[in-house]
């Protein structure tokens, strides 16, 4: 298994600056929690997942496996 950022720089920055402004939190999910707080929830679950290969909700991480 291999987490990388997305090879689109530009998506990257976007998102990257989203969670500056948000302090941490997703930029594409409403509100402030710790399982939106990234690398949110959904993402470390599908990390979890042997199966899962893909973009993390925001696009900024893909996992390999």
């Amino acid at each position: 298994m291999k987490i990388t950022l997305n090879p689109d720089k530009e998506v990257v920055k976007t998102v990257k600056d989203g969670l500056l402004k948000k302090g941490g939190y997703c930029p594409c999910k409403m509100g402030k929690s710790e399982d939106i707080k990234c690398m949110c929830k959904e993402f470390r679950e599908q990390i979890a997942d042997p199966e899962f290969e893909g973009f993390c909700h925001c696009m900024l991480y893909y996992k390999s496996k």
